[in-house]
């Protein structure tokens, strides 16, 4: 269904709208807009009448927005950085190809970014964009190509390749082992455990893995890997880590393994992208290249 032209005001009267709401002051919007007063308050008043609502209660010399103002803002707001983002890598790279990839901050600095130059310097022509994330999100509602995924293979509306397993395994400084002197798997029950936010029953799963009777474990919980590797590393405690991303600190000894006890997690490495935007060529040249680069790791 079309959406009527009254309900698509033209990114002037927009702007004029966002910065004024932004900046609480038609002088300040028109000086940022390079515009008149009279200018920037005309643009409000046509996006007022054609929505036929009040967006700003004017006093005097000021302007405050009204609640169904500011909420419209908001959501004007969102929608122009998407346009300028949009616009931004169109002029990057006029040949539209732009990857639009989100990733898991600790996989993403530490496995994917040493990697990514081989593939940029098989495909010259496309540009990747990255940002992070720690969970799911929606494709509709975020301008991204594919994502990605750790967990289970379930996201809805979305297709997804299994890119790698993973090894966990307790870790900790030189220090903190030679204290405690692990040598069971029983001897973690009195020693600072670490957790992440993102995986609340990993040590459970070890712990009923290696046949330690169930208990309350509690620790410091941390939401990424990279600050609690750097708390294991200074020895706060001991951390249950994946052994693919930590390959540096055990071999400079910065972290030792505080028992050769690891465990497979029941969760995957995925990449997930939505149906749409299958055939999207920057995508399929992303995803051939992913699927070739972990498939030792599978």
């Amino acid at each position: 269904m079309q959406t009527p032209r009254r309900f698509l005001p033209s990114t002037a009267v927009l702007a004029a709208f966002e910065c004024a709401a932004r900046t609480g002051s038609m002088t300040l919007a028109a000086r940022e807009l390079s515009l008149t007063q009279s200018a920037v308050s005309r643009q409000i008043k046509i996006l007022e009448m054609q929505l036929d609502v009040e967006l700003f209660v004017r006093e005097r010399q000021t302007i405050r927005l009204t609640a169904v103002g500011d909420a419209y803002a908001r959501e004007v707001r969102e929608a122009l950085h998407k346009i300028s983002t949009a616009s931004f890598n169109l002029h990057a790279n006029p040949s539209g190809g732009m990857l639009n990839l989100a990733i898991l901050p600790t996989f993403g600095t530490r496995w994917l970014a040493p990697r990514l130059p081989r593939f940029l310097a098989a495909n010259p022509g496309i540009t990747i964009n990255l940002t992070t994330r720690l969970s799911y999100f929606d494709f509709r509602a975020e301008a991204l190509d594919a994502a990605i995924h750790f967990g289970q293979p379930e996201w809805p509306g979305a297709e997804m390749v299994l890119l790698r397993s993973e090894e966990v395994v307790p870790a900790c400084s030189p220090a903190l082992k030679r204290q405690h002197g692990f040598r069971v798997a029983g001897d973690f029950k009195q020693a600072p455990l670490l957790s992440i936010s993102t995986r609340p029953q990993a040590w459970d799963r070890w712990f009923s893995l290696h046949d330690v009777p169930g208990g309350t474990f509690q620790g410091m919980v941390f939401d990424q890997f990279a600050t609690v590797a750097q708390a294991a590393i200074a020895g706060v405690g001991v951390a249950l880590l994946p052994t693919f991303l930590i390959k540096d600190e055990l071999a400079s000894r910065k972290l030792v393994r505080a028992i050769n006890l690891p465990m497979e997690s029941p969760e995957r490495y995925y990449l997930v992208w939505p149906a749409e935007r299958a055939t999207y060529p920057p995508l399929l040249a992303f995803r051939e290249w992913l699927v070739a680069e972990t498939a030792p790791d599978r």
